[in-house]
């Protein structure tokens, strides 16, 4: 029996068959399968770097603070809002979109599970770094590496489409969400780690908050999760730093007095919003 792939050719958009070792379309474009089991879909005339993405460290200090159950409180609100919206769907696709190493995804798809579905889930993320841990870990998910520019997936072919914290391209994501379907926005709340900014910056601000309208969707509503961290291990708050945007652009003192810090107490707050497709 042909066995297709949860994503579509980036070059054609066809559907993907799946074989030992590649992903082939009917055009014959053909994609080699890493050892891993994902794919690389980011074609080389839409890649803006050699290594686009967060670093193989970047992402080893992601797994190991995500890992801890610092951001837990998030994972467990978002695996139950995905569940809500589809619970009423034996075999819901749901795209993980700018997945990282997979935290949240395997979170998700291992929820639903338990829940009694037979979910689809897959993740891409513009990361190699990112997308070959993902892959390592959760094997039950299917990954790629791919742009949010371009998404290698079908028209009209998620049920859900996920994004925590990651860059959002809403005509991409209206156009592989289906009528009805839903999208979850994952956002830094005003003070998601203030306390950190207080370290880093001499004028530390906050994040802004917007109410925003996309195209194709209507807007739902917002929950909000905030709690405070506290943290008192100092590679634990290395790894914090370098998972978050400041890590590029920290001045050295910033970075220097980080450095020397083994107490970090902060507010964390995400903001999921939750939109309908037309």
């Amino acid at each position: 029996m042909t066995e297709y792939s949860l994503f579509a050719c980036p070059i054609c958009g066809s559907a993907l068959e799946m074989e030992k070792g590649r992903l082939f379309c009917a055009n014959g474009h053909s994609f080699d399968r890493a050892r891993q089991g994902y794919t690389h879909l980011l074609p080389p005339n839409r890649m803006h770097s050699k290594e686009p993405g967060d670093t193989r460290e970047m992402v080893i200090s992601r797994r190991a603070f995500l890992e801890s159950g610092a951001y837990d409180c998030f994972a467990d609100r978002l695996c139950e809002l995905v569940w809500e919206a589809l619970r009423e769907i034996p075999e819901p696709f749901l795209l993980d979109a700018g997945c990282g190493e997979g935290y949240y995804t395997g979170k998700m798809e291992s929820f639903l599970r338990g829940k009694g579905l037979v979910p689809r889930v897959a993740g891409f993320d513009i990361s190699k770094s990112a997308v070959r841990a993902a892959a390592g870990k959760y094997k039950t998910c299917q990954f790629a590496v791919a742009s949010a520019f371009a998404v290698p997936a079908s028209d009209g072919c998620a049920d859900c489409l996920t994004n925590v914290f990651a860059p959002i391209v809403p005509e991409e994501c209206a156009r592989v969400v289906k009528s009805g379907g839903m999208m979850i926005l994952a956002v830094p709340g005003p003070r998601h780690l203030y306390g950190l900014k207080e370290i880093l910056y001499d004028a530390p601000y906050e994040n802004e908050y917007r109410e925003t309208e996309y195209p194709g969707f209507v807007f739902v509503r917002r929950e909000t999760v905030c709690q405070t961290l506290t943290l008192d291990d100092a590679e634990q708050i290395q790894n914090l730093f370098a998972m978050t945007p400041y890590y590029w652009k920290t001045p050295e003192s910033g970075s220097r007095r980080l450095a020397e810090t083994n107490h970090l107490e902060t507010e964390i707050r995400f903001d999921f919003l939750l939109y309908q497709r037309k």
